[in-house]
């Protein structure tokens, strides 16, 4: 009982900070806070999947949902971390 109750605990932290992320995402528009926002929508969705009654905690799906919010994050970060080309000025002119 106290599992589902931790675990509810955290799919609502993981959908309040996805929130928090899409509002910095709204704000900015910075493609790496909307990724973040992503990744803990699927963390929420992966604690909601451990306390489902019919739930089948020994397959692969449990934990394919995990490597998706991983890779998304580390997407995020080489996104963001990627050198982008120098932007050539207009000469005056032509």
């Amino acid at each position: 009982m106290l599992n589902a109750w931790l675990s509810g605990a955290i799919c609502m932290a993981a959908l309040t900070i996805a929130l928090f992320f899409l509002r910095f995402w709204h704000h900015t528009s910075d493609r790496l806070f909307l990724y973040f926002a992503l990744a803990f929508v699927l963390e929420s969705a992966h604690r909601l999947a451990f306390v489902w009654p019919s739930a089948n905690l020994d397959g692969p799906h449990i934990y394919i949902l995990r490597l998706l919010e991983y890779a998304l994050i580390m997407w995020a970060i080489i996104q963001k971390n990627r050198k982008r080309p120098a932007e050539v000025p207009e000469s005056e002119g032509s």
